[in-house]
Parts: structure tokens; sequence; C-alpha cells
């Protein structure tokens, strides 16, 4: 199975540059510094899949010419990974076919109460909200066939916050880890190519650093491994001259691909 996957953002809950920051990288003009929220387009095959959506979505989907998805991945319920679901709905007016999503039962209770009207879209046969088909994960660690697309799910957290990994073939989408169990080590064996977030140099209590981030993929093992949701407090230049040889910043419209 052939994956390629584009980095539609790779910014953190606030993005790069911050609203009202002035520091070195939030005013640097380097594309490189720009960060949209997480995100990511898979494609396999002829099918496209969206790993999270963001509140970034619309001008992702503008600037990458995303037209139309065939399903969704959420990994967890905070706003910068789900805040631009509504944003979906126009990929419904034009095909008339509800766009699956895959989400864990913890984000799905979230959605419930946070977008209530995604459940009851419809006011005089005219849909005003996105058209979703809700499809949860009942278990934490799993497979799924999924539109025809075989995968695996895995589960971490985040503090309280259940977060859910997607593995497509050998590829790997660990993001908003902090921690984890030794299950969760044995799921990744095997993995190609690792997409991990990464937040800043220092310690955070709800990321990675990017000293436990490499740790992280130096256990797992994974041939090569990007970065992604990464805070302003990484210059990208910099950073990626301190870091292993398989081991790179992501950055927004970077596409790799992954045979597995």
């Amino acid at each position: 199975m052939q994956v390629r996957l584009q980095f539609l953002g790779t910014g953190a809950s606030m993005g790069v540059p911050i609203i009202g920051c002035t520091c070195e990288v939030c005013t640097s003009t380097s594309a490189y510094n720009k960060r949209f929220r997480s995100s990511a387009l898979v494609t396999i095959g002829a099918k496209k899949f969206l790993l999270d959506v963001g509140p970034d979505f619309r001008m992702q989907a503008l600037r990458y010419g995303i037209t139309g998805v065939d399903g969704i991945f959420l990994t967890h319920l905070h706003f910068d990974h789900i805040g631009g679901i509504d944003d979906l709905r126009i990929f419904y007016f034009r095909s008339k076919v509800k766009i699956p999503c895959v989400l864990s039962k913890e984000t799905y209770a979230e959605l419930q109460m946070r977008y209530y009207y995604l459940l009851n879209p419809v006011v005089d046969d005219f849909p005003v909200s996105a058209q979703v088909d809700f499809r949860i994960l009942q278990n934490d660690f799993g497979e799924i066939d999924f539109e025809g697309i075989p995968l695996k799910y895995v589960t971490f957290f985040q503090k309280e916050t259940k977060v859910t990994g997607f593995i497509f073939g050998k590829l790997a989408y660990i993001s908003d880890i902090r921690e984890y169990t030794d299950e969760l080590i044995r799921a990744l064996e095997g993995i190609d190519t690792l997409v991990i977030s990464a937040l800043r140099p220092l310690p955070s209590a709800m990321h990675f650093s990017i000293d436990e981030a490499v740790h992280f993929a130096q256990k797992v093992g994974a041939r090569r491994t990007y970065f992604t949701h990464i805070s302003h407090e990484i210059e990208h230049k910099k950073v990626s001259q301190t870091l292993p040889p398989d081991i790179h910043l992501a950055y927004d419209g970077l596409e790799i691909e992954c045979l597995g």
C-alpha cells in the first residue's frame, strides 16, 4: 500500500505566527516558520482522507486545492483539531454524500455537546451544517477497514484526554502525545515512517519536548521521523540542524510517501 501524506498544517494550538507576538519566529519571513494548526491529507490510491479538521481548514483547503475528501480521521476533541469541521459542508452540497468519520467514543461525546447541530443538520430538507457519518471506535487498539482501506488505530493520552493515533501501512500519525503505555510501542513495531508531535525545546505538561520526541522515535525505531504540532519557540533552520539525520521538522505543504 502506497501512502502519501501532505502536511496541511504543522503548528501548535495557536498557530505560528501567534497573534500579537513579536518573537524571532513569529516575525520571520521564512515560509518554514509559517504554520497553520496541525492537520494532514492522506492519499491512498484514489482516495483522500483528512487527519483532523482544525480551525484553519478553510485556508488549508484553498491553499492546497482540496475540493473533496473520502473520509476523516479525528485524533481527539481539542478545538485545534476539530474546529473546522463545519467547513466541510461545501463537500456535501456538491456530492450529496455524507463524509464518513472515524473517531473515539470520547471525541464523539464532545462533538455531541459542542457541535450538537451536526447530529440534526437538516432544516426543511436543507443541510445547514456539515453532513458527517460518524463511525465510532469501540476499543483503544484495533484494526478496521475504512472505505476499503485497511488500517490500525492506537490510543495514548494528553493528560486526561484520550487521543487516537492512526497507522496506514507502515506510516503512523501520533499527535498530541504526552503519556503512553508499552502497548503503544508494541503496536508501532515495524513502522517505517513516524509522524509525531514535538511542541518546543523545553518540557511541557501537555506535549513531548524535542528531546522527548527524539527519544520516543528512537524507541520506536522508525527509519525516518517527522515532527509536527510545532510552537513558535522552534525556529525551523536552527532546530533542524540539531536533530539526528533520520529525524526532521515537518513544514506546511511538505509531502512524504511511504510504501508498506
